[in-house]
This record gives C-alpha cells, sequence and structure tokens, in this order.
C-alpha cells in the first residue's frame, strides 16, 4: 500500500475497515441464520458453526460479572485502538509487516468494540473441536484477526530482533 511519510502506514486503516466490515457482515449472517448454541456441523469431529454471545473477554473471562465488563473492555478496546492508530501513523516506511500487523489487531478490535457497545455482547459463530472436546471456546473473525495480528507481531518482533543482531555483528 502507498503511505507518505507524513501519514505513516496509516493507509492500512483501510485493512482495518475491511476486517471490521467482514466481521459485522459474518455476525450477521450466522444471528439471522441460527438459533443460539446451534451447530452445524462443517468438518466432522473437528469444526462447527454455531452461535453464542460473550458477555467477557478471550476464553468468557469475567463473563458471570454483573455487567461492569461490558463498560471496563470496551474502554480497554478504546485505549489500545487510539495507541494503534498513533503507532501505525509513526512507522517507518520499511516496517509494513508490522503495519498488516498493527491493522488486523486494530480491525478486530473494533469489531469486537462495536459488538460490545451496541449489542452488549459479543457474537461468536466459530468452534473448533476434536471428538466433541473444545480447543477454544467459539470465536469470531475479529477474534482470528486479532490473533493473527498478535502472532505477526512476534514474528516481526524476532526479525527486528535478528536484523539488530546482524547488523551489530
Amino acid at each position: 500500500m502507498p503511505e507518505s511519510s507524513r501519514f505513516g502506514h496509516l493507509p492500512w486503516l483501510l485493512l482495518s475497515v475491511l476486517i471490521l466490515v467482514a466481521d459485522r457482515v459474518s455476525k450477521d449472517i450466522f444471528e439471522g441464520t441460527l438459533s443460539m448454541y446451534q451447530r452445524i456441523e462443517v468438518i466432522p469431529g473437528y469444526f462447527d458453526w454455531t452461535l453464542a454471545y460473550n458477555t467477557g473477554a478471550a476464553f468468557s473471562f469475567l463473563a458471570d460479572a454483573a455487567g461492569w465488563q461490558r463498560w471496563f473492555f470496551a474502554a480497554i478496546a478504546i485505549v489500545v485502538s487510539v495507541v494503534l492508530v498513533v503507532w501505525l501513523k509513526r512507522l517507518k516506511r520499511h516496517e509494513t509487516l508490522l503495519a498488516v500487523a498493527l491493522a488486523m489487531v486494530l480491525g478486530g478490535a473494533l469489531g469486537n468494540l462495536y459488538d460490545r457497545v451496541v449489542l452488549g455482547h459479543v457474537v461468536d459463530f466459530i468452534l473448533v473441536h476434536w471428538q466433541s472436546r473444545w480447543f477454544f471456546p467459539a470465536f469470531n473473525l475479529a477474534d482470528t484477526f486479532i490473533t493473527i495480528g498478535a502472532i505477526l507481531l512476534a514474528l516481526d518482533m524476532f526479525k527486528s530482533d535478528k536484523s539488530a543482531k546482524e547488523a551489530a555483528q
């Protein structure tokens, strides 16, 4: 993606918007198609579509709290989103992998933020399991892009660390 030094890697915000839209559309489709906890087997024994609502954080952390967690996690998402936008703006020209990673995390964070603020819960619909044992609680596209972005952040960190060590030798 093109970028200028004035705007850093802000054009990658388009990727964040695309992730936000894909996340919202997919959630609307599954909410309109499935009833709560209904499962549709996609890959027998491994992968199902389902519909679940999560009022907590990852792995339903604090889902049973009294409701304050909705605004707490929304506030965290807002702060993280602002930090990610500022970080994107300040990136150097060669930091494209980092820009992609940050844009993915931002798009996913905004997708789940919308759910929390507007719906009061996050809509999940992907269930990965093995012979009826869940590997993870149900999740969604926003969670998927947050995870991929985090992995890319780690890869960029290791790449940067390796480059720094090679430059020092």
